[in-house]
């Protein structure tokens, strides 16, 4: 297992690293490799603002602490959601039941209430997680366009460029449902980012169980990995060959694991761990991620203790 004991330079350097985009194949209608694009947008807006690496080194100072002195948030935090959709097609205009199929699979997938939790294997059984946190769909939010693709430069956040401006996002969890494009299923702001901006995007090719979305991303599991970033997890493999998750209870992964892996798949990482590649955080289908680990769920948890970075969020 990791060792989490990080410098403030090398937490520094960590936050200040762009990775190397990963190449998507991409079809008329469906990508063949999970894309999100949350890393490469987090070096973008470093790049843009060189105070946001040490807003998130202060975060994940109060993180570690708030972990290894265990003082974490009492009782449930329950998120509201507003959903923005921008639609240029009748398809693009996901229907509310497609909506709340999202909204449902949130709610499973971070309560271990998802029917897939028990396929977690012995192996990671001591350790798989009931995050506790959950949804409940505040509003949804429609408008027309005439953009094919919105990109991952958070256009579809600002209405100066056609899009939907966040609401009550301190508050609030925003979602923007859209085409995104270049084989990018969603991405989403980590925390310490500007709250103009702040929120998830997804496309809408891959929101929820139902209507519009396509195998193998229809389980809505598109939404638990980005809303997972949003709530501060890293990708298991640390978006570096053997890299850091900056949790203590995952495998060392050698990098993102594609399609369904077939258990036990082994990491050439020091120890030559099993990985966890049934973990929400790593890049398998839909049908191959179906666990948080309790390291990520204390990470999550530490975001919304008096003082942190979505303290406004908790009870």
């Amino acid at each position: 297992m990791k060792k989490i004991l990080l410098s403030a330079v090398a937490l520094l350097m960590l936050f200040s690293c762009q990775n190397e985009t990963t190449e998507i194949t991409q079809s008329a209608d469906a990508v063949t490799k999970r894309g999100c694009a949350s890393q490469e947008v987090l070096a973008a807006q470093m790049k843009a603002d060189p105070t946001l690496a040490l807003r998130m080194n202060e975060i994940e100072a109060l993180t570690q602490k708030t972990m290894s002195t265990a003082r974490l948030v009492n009782g449930k935090v329950q998120i509201p959601v507003v959903v923005n959709v921008l639609y240029r097609t009748t398809a693009e205009n996901i229907s509310l039941a497609q909506i709340q199929s999202q909204i449902d699979v949130l709610n499973k997938d971070f309560n271990a209430a998802n029917s897939d939790f028990n396929s977690v294997p012995a192996l990671f059984s001591g350790v798989k997680a009931n995050v506790g946190i959950s949804f409940v769909l505040d509003q949804v939010i429609r408008k027309s366009t005439t953009k094919t693709s919105w990109g991952t430069t958070d256009t579809m956040k600002k209405t100066t460029y056609g899009g939907l401006a966040p609401t009550s996002p301190t508050t609030k969890l925003n979602l923007w449902i859209c085409t995104i494009g270049g084989g990018i299923l969603g991405y989403a702001q980590f925390p310490g980012g500007s709250s103009s901006t702040d929120g998830v995007a997804i496309d809408s090719k891959y929101l929820g169980t139902t209507g519009t979305a396509i195998y193998p991303y229809n389980l809505g599991r598109t939404a638990t990995h980005e809303v997972g970033h949003w709530m501060n997890l890293r990708h298991i493999w640390g978006d570096a060959t053997c890299g850091s998750d900056l949790v203590s209870d995952t495998p060392t992964h050698n990098t993102a694991n594609y399609g369904v892996p077939a258990y036990p798949h082994y990491s050439t990482c020091s120890g030559t761990p099993v990985e966890m590649t049934m973990n929400y955080m790593d890049y398998t289908d839909d049908r191959g991620m179906y666990m948080f680990s309790n390291g990520q769920k204390s990470r999550m948890a530490a975001l919304f203790v008096s003082g942190g970075s979505r303290a406004s969020f908790g009870i």
